[in-house]
């Protein structure tokens, strides 16, 4: 096993000995290399309540209080919509299911990364990070905190309009004090998630026992036609689906962190044998409690649903919506927070980042680098006036690369049928739930092309980031020596080293 000092060598590439021995004394007790005991590796911390806590924390975001609207106004009726939000729980949990074979077969971190990279090869994994990198995960991190400020605001200042930069720094600044709390500590991370979990739990039972009590009252009215005005259009149908699979986006999360759970092949597969089912039994209820005290109209023309919900039916006590928005919202940018950066962390081992986001702090043990990494992105995505306009493009391409993950497995299924899988499902599962994302992918060419084609614009512009930056073998000079120099700064700054490999 190397020392802690040749990691460091190792991690800044062609920098000398001599300059990385300041470095040390950093190690263990201040007495040296040689007194260093514990690994320096990403510690298999996660059991099955954290694996179950980080997927109903990342799923349960602010979409299912704020605007399930989507849903319902692609589906057209109250009856067709809690059919999509049925179907949209077991395609999850199909998802999920199939995941969990590719979890146990691949155990290593990183998700749909590691997973196309095994069945397709290099370019096309590079091509989801490259998408993951710059979009869909800063995307959706930023937006969430987005939602954060502006609930946070609005439950200390109810009556006054939020201000557009007070929004921003808000977000900024939890954006800021979830990436310090990742970088400090797993335990602390988990801790967070399951306080977080507990709360938005709470939330959505307030919600459903209110409107299990409204309907007992014998208020049926806005379910006595529950099929009126479906849309059965097959365009409308997809579009439903994009919704109701939005809200249940992040079931795939645990996957990203396969390397730190607690006996993998069991913990995975049960974390999602819970979570999926609990998420659709809730997303459901609060659902039929939103339809049972709220008009189709009202739904559809409510910014927020719950907060619109607590309006009608808490009376004094409506404060607590927006409270609980901002608690579920916190809660889940913890948890994309943690997933994600090991995504980032897995790309740069592979070498298809720079070498300084796969080092890892000697001292909490956590990938340092490729946490302050995505916390920049997200930082940038913060102040971006059009910032919203991005999630248009987020669920196409995510469900183009969840389509690739479910090829891979059954490309694999065929090119490797005697390699060891702990959990194998029924192959009738990956190849029914490739069919509806065939169909979710496809369909949306017809109905909105031109969002279609920006979302494939922006895979394409990583073909020539991976062309220059990776296959390329005689790199100018002064590219390698950046790559070193910001690797020693990593080094030196966040006491950072490779990961200790195992013999």
């Amino acid at each position: 096993m190397p020392s802690t000092t040749s990691r460091i060598i190792m991690a800044v590439g062609g920098a000398s000995a001599s300059e990385c021995q300041p470095l040390q004394a950093a190690n263990g007790n201040g007495h040296g290399p040689q007194q260093q005991q514990q690994e320096v590796k990403l510690r298999k911390e996660l059991g099955l309540f954290d694996g179950v806590a980080i997927i109903v924390g990342v799923i349960i975001g602010a979409g299912i209080f704020v605007s399930p609207k989507g849903v319902l106004e692609h589906a057209g009726s109250v009856g067709l919509a809690l059919i999509v939000w049925v179907l949209s729980g077991l395609l999850s949990l199909v998802g999920a299911l199939c995941y969990a074979e590719l979890g146990t077969m691949i155990p290593k971190s990183g998700g749909d990364y590691a997973y196309i990279g095994e069945a397709f090869g290099p370019l096309p994994a590079f091509l989801y990070l490259w998408v993951a990198l710059f979009v869909i995960i800063p995307t959706g991190n930023a937006i969430t905190a987005l939602t954060f400020a502006q609930y946070l605001i609005q439950m200390v200042l109810p009556n006054c309009e939020p201000n557009v930069s007070l929004i921003r720094l808000i977000a900024a600044l939890v954006t800021c004090l979830l990436t310090a709390i990742n970088c400090r500590n797993v335990k602390l991370v988990t801790k967070v998630q399951d306080v977080f979990v507990g709360a938005k739990i709470l939330a959505l039972g307030i919600i459903i026992v209110a409107g299990l009590v409204f309907l007992c009252q014998g208020n049926l009215q806005n379910l006595s036609q529950p099929m009126e005005g479906s849309s059965l259009e097959p365009a409308s149908i997809a579009l439903s689906f994009y919704s109701g699979l939005f809200s249940y986006a992040g079931w795939n999360y645990l996957n990203f962190v396969t390397e730190e759970l607690q006996n993998p092949y069991k913990t995975l597969p049960r974390a999602i044998a819970i979570s999926l089912p609990l998420c659709t039994i809730v997303y459901v209820l609060t659902n039929v409690a939103y339809f049972a005290v709220l008009t189709r109209n009202e739904i559809l023309s409510s910014e927020a649903v719950a907060v619109t919900f607590g309006d009608r039916m808490l009376g004094s006590l409506t404060w607590v919506m927006p409270f609980f928005v901002a608690c579920s919202t916190f809660g889940a940018l913890n948890g994309a927070i943690f997933a994600s950066a090991r995504l980032f962390f897995v790309g740069a081992r592979q070498g298809h980042l720079p070498a300084a986001i796969a080092l890892i702090n000697i001292d909490c043990l956590t990938p340092i680098p490729s946490l302050l990494f995505l916390c920049l992105i997200t930082l940038v995505l913060l102040f971006i006036d059009d910032v919203y306009v991005l999630i248009n493009y987020l669920t196409f391409v995510e469900s183009l690369f969840i389509t690739m993950s479910i090829l891979g497995l059954l490309w694999l299924r065929y090119k490797q049928p005697d390699a060891h899988r702990p959990i194998k499902v029924n192959i009738m599962l990956p190849i029914m739930f490739f069919i509806v994302c065939i169909f979710l992918v496809t369909m949306p060419v017809y109905k909105k092309p031109g969002e279609v084609g920006v979302g494939l614009l922006i895979i394409a512009t990583g073909i020539p980031v991976y062309l220059i930056c990776i296959r390329w073998k005689n790199k100018p000079k002064w590219m390698i020596n950046a790559s070193d120099r910001l690797n020693l700064l990593c080094v030196k700054v966040f006491k950072c080293v490779l990961e200790e490999k195992e013999d």
